[in-house]
């Protein structure tokens, strides 16, 4: 297993990210709204983030690159496309990042 692929063992919710990417901000913001606290690693400031990045990128895995539950979940369109058709916040719960919400009666 490599390095990139551990890290994301770690923590219910990783995005490999660039400080300067605009998308990746902003996928960073959406998991914060929803209240989770993602860990993100700026791939352009960490050590070894080039050789991280590199691994990614033979996967097909472009910044930002979002794992949640330790599986590669998709780059920012996916993710996107998750939380229009709700489906973001379920994955969420089941990983630990966010709490259920308790049913509205």
């Amino acid at each position: 297993m490599d390095m990139a692929m551990r890290m994301v063992t770690e923590w219910p919710v990783v995005i490999f990210s660039r400080s300067a990417c605009c998308i990746c901000h902003s996928i960073r913001t959406l998991f914060l709204e929803l209240g989770v606290n993602p860990v993100v690693y700026e791939l352009d400031q960490i050590v070894k983030g080039h050789e991280i990045e590199q691994s990614l990128l033979r996967r097909g895995r472009n910044p930002p690159a979002v794992f949640i539950g330790g599986e590669y979940v998709g780059g920012a369109s996916k993710i996107i496309s998750l939380h229009l058709e709700q489906s973001l916040q379920p994955m969420l719960v089941n990983a630990g990042a966010l709490l259920q919400e308790p049913a509205v009666n």
